[in-house]
C-alpha cells in the first residue's frame, strides 16, 4: 500500500547550516534510490543529498538559496506503489533503450547496430525538438544529466530538450555545448560573455532618486581594456615591502640641485630606474605571449607604462628608452607628460608600446591593491604610500621608511617563485641605488 515518507537532510558534519544551492527534482518525478534530490553547498564544499528509498516526488519543501540543517525536511515521497516497488520510468526506459544497438523499431522492423569505429559523422549538429525552459522554471532533466551539466557548466535553462516531454538528455547538453563553441567569434554571443552569466536589470529608481551619468571616452575604453585582460589573464598577486630609507634620504639630499635645472625629483623616477634593472635581470617580465599563446616575444627594450590619474580617469603614457635615462630626465619627463594627460594633450604615440606598467597610489594612500595586468604585457607593478614601520636589524628595532609593493602577473608565463625573486630583487635594488651602478 502506498504511503508518503519524509526525506530529510542527513549528517552534514560540523557545521549547523548550509545554503540549498540546486533543487534536482520537481512535483511527480519518480526517483530510485540513490537518485540525488538537492545540492548542498557550503563554504568549502558542495554534496548531493540522494533519495534513501524509490518513489514518486509529492512535495519539495525547500528552495534554492535556503539553509538548511541536519533533519530539515527536503521533500514528501509517495513510496509502495508499482511503480515505486521497481516498476522502470517510462522515460528513462524511451533513453535507454535508444543506445540499444540491436533491436527492433515500432514497426517490428530489425534495426542493425553500426560500428563506432565506422560510424559517420552527421553533416549538421542535431537540434533539439523540445522547448527552452522558461526563466525561473525547473528545467526537466535526470540527476546524471544535471551533474553532467555542471561539470561543464552549463546553464540547463538555456538547453532545449529533445526527450519525452522536452526531457533533457545527455546528447541535448553535449549539442548545446557544440553550438556555442562553433558560433562565430565576432557574433554577438561572443560581445555578450559566451557562457558567463548576464547581469541582472534593475531599476535603481524604484528605490529612490537616481542620477544617470555616462562615462566618458577615456572611461570606456579602459573599461574594455581592463574587462578583456582579466578575463583573458589569469592574474597572480605578489606582495612585499622595501626599504627605500637610504633612498627617500638621497633623493631630499638633491632636491636642491634638481630644483636649479627645474626639476622636480619624486620617488616615481628612481622607481622607474630600479624596475628597468629587475626586467634586465628577469627578462621573461619584459615579454608578451604571441597570438597563438605558444611564443614568448622577449622585448630588448625598455618602455615603462607609467599609469596618471586625470580629471577623465586613469590614462597610461608611455616612457621610452628607459634604461638610457637619467633620474633627472625621467623626472623632467614624468613631469611634462603627467601636466599633458590631465590637460588632454596625450599623443597616439605617447600610449603605445610599453613592456611594463608601474601603478603608483603613493600620493593618495592605501597598503597593497591588486592592480590589472596591461595585456599584452605579462606584469604591472602596483605602489602605495610608504610609511615608518620598526624593524629588526639582528639587535633592535628601528625606524624604517617601508614602501609597499603590488606585482601582479600572467601566471602562464611567470610563476610565483619567479615573481617572488623579481621583487626581492627590486626590493633590494631600491633598497640600495648604488646597484643601479653596476
Amino acid at each position: 500500500m502506498a504511503k508518503i515518507e519524509e526525506v530529510r537532510v542527513p549528517d552534514i558534519g560540523d557545521v549547523e547550516t548550509v545554503d540549498v544551492s540546486e533543487v534536482l527534482v520537481s512535483h511527480g518525478d519518480m526517483v530510485a534510490e540513490g537518485d540525488s534530490l538537492i545540492t548542498l553547498e557550503s563554504d568549502k564544499a558542495s554534496m548531493e543529498v540522494p533519495a534513501p528509498f524509490p518513489g514518486v516526488v509529492q512535495e519539495i519543501m525547500i528552495a534554492i538559496g535556503d539553509q538548511v540543517g541536519e533533519g530539515t525536511v527536503i521533500a514528501k515521497v509517495k513510496v509502495g506503489d508499482r511503480q515505486a516497488d521497481g516498476a522502470p520510468d517510462p522515460v528513462q526506459k524511451e533513453e535507454e533503450t535508444a543506445h540499444v544497438p540491436r533491436g527492433r523499431s515500432e514497426q517490428g522492423e530489425e534495426t542493425e547496430p553500426i560500428p563506432s569505429a565506422v560510424a559517420a559523422p552527421p553533416k549538421s549538429l542535431p537540434q533539439a525538438s523540445g522547448p527552452v525552459p522558461k526563466a525561473g522554471t525547473l528545467a526537466h532533466a535526470s540527476p546524471s544529466v544535471r551533474r553532467f551539466a555542471r561539470e561543464l557548466g552549463v546553464d540547463l535553462n538555456q538547453v532545449a530538450g529533445s526527450g519525452r516531454k522536452g526531457r533533457i538528455t545527455q546528447e541535448d547538453v553535449k549539442t548545446h555545448v557544440k553550438q556555442r563553441l562553433s558560433q562565430d567569434a565576432k557574433g554577438p554571443a561572443a560581445h555578450s560573455g559566451s557562457f558567463l552569466p548576464e547581469m541582472p536589470v534593475v531599476d535603481f529608481a524604484r528605490y529612490g532618486e537616481i542620477e544617470v551619468k555616462p562615462l566618458n571616452r577615456i572611461r570606456k575604453l579602459s573599461a574594455t581594456a581592463l574587462h578583456r585582460s582579466w578575463l583573458h589573464v589569469p592574474h597572480v598577486t605578489q606582495h612585499d615591502e622595501a626599504d627605500i630609507t637610504e633612498m627617500d634620504a638621497f633623493r631630499k639630499a638633491e632636491k636642491e640641485t634638481a630644483a636649479r635645472k627645474g626639476v622636480r625629483l619624486t620617488p616615481l623616477a628612481f622607481m622607474m630606474k630600479a624596475v628597468v634593472a629587475a626586467l634586465v635581470e628577469f627578462p621573461e617580465f619584459n615579454a608578451s605571449l604571441d597570438p597563438s599563446g605558444e611564443n614568448l616575444v622577449l622585448k630588448k627594450y625598455f618602455h615603462l607604462g607609467v599609469a596618471v590619474e586625470t580629471p577623465g580617469g586613469l590614462v597610461v603614457p608611455v616612457f621610452r628608452d628607459v634604461d638610457k635615462k637619467g633620474v633627472h630626465t625621467l623626472a623632467k619627463e614624468l613631469a611634462e607628460v603627467s601636466g599633458r594627460a590631465r590637460d588632454g594633450k596625450l599623443r597616439p604615440a605617447d600610449l603605445g608600446g610599453a613592456c611594463f606598467t608601474i601603478s603608483s597610489l603613493g600620493g593618495i594612500g592605501g597598503t597593497y591593491f591588486t592592480p590589472i595586468v596591461n595585456a599584452p604585457e605579462v606584469a604591472i607593478l602596483g605602489v602605495s604610500r610608504s610609511s615608518m614601520k620598526p624593524i629588526w636589524d639582528g639587535a633592535e628595532f628601528v625606524p624604517r621608511l617601508m614602501l609597499p609593493l603590488s606585482l601582479s602577473y600572467d601566471h602562464r608565463v611567470i610563476d610565483g617563485a619567479a615573481a617572488a625573486r623579481f621583487t626581492t630583487y627590486l626590493s633590494g635594488v631600491l633598497g640600495d641605488i648604488r646597484r643601479l651602478l653596476l
